[in-house]
């Protein structure tokens, strides 16, 4: 909202000055430690704009690909079961095991 009351070369200026403080930190930190926020907002953020301006992001196209990828993978996955019957419980097992030994003769 901050945006919208100034002029239109005070946003230009403005981002001018956060360019370069990102050209500076990125000849200082070799590799950032970004939360999943992070990541998922840069991710959104790099959707909003063309290929052609990623190159503001101060991580490479394929890093913001990768976690698009990521994100997508963990929403639309499911969690792996094992196939086939589920196990019986251990009681019903020995009650059958038992009157098997029990009476031999019922096949």
């Amino acid at each position: 909202m901050v945006l919208f009351g100034r002029g239109d070369r005070a946003k230009e200026i403005e981002i001018v000055v956060l360019r370069h403080q990102g050209t500076v930190l990125r000849h200082q930190v070799d590799r950032p430690d970004l939360s999943d926020g992070d990541r998922v907002l840069l991710a959104a953020q790099s959707r909003l704009l063309p290929r052609s301006s990623w190159k503001s992001f101060f991580v490479t196209p394929a890093t913001l690909l990768r976690w698009h990828r990521r994100l997508i993978t963990r929403k639309w996955t499911y969690p792996r079961r094992r196939p086939g019957r589920p196990s019986t419980r251990a009681d019903i097992r020995d009650a059958v095991v038992r009157l098997a030994r029990e009476n031999p003769t019922w096949g």
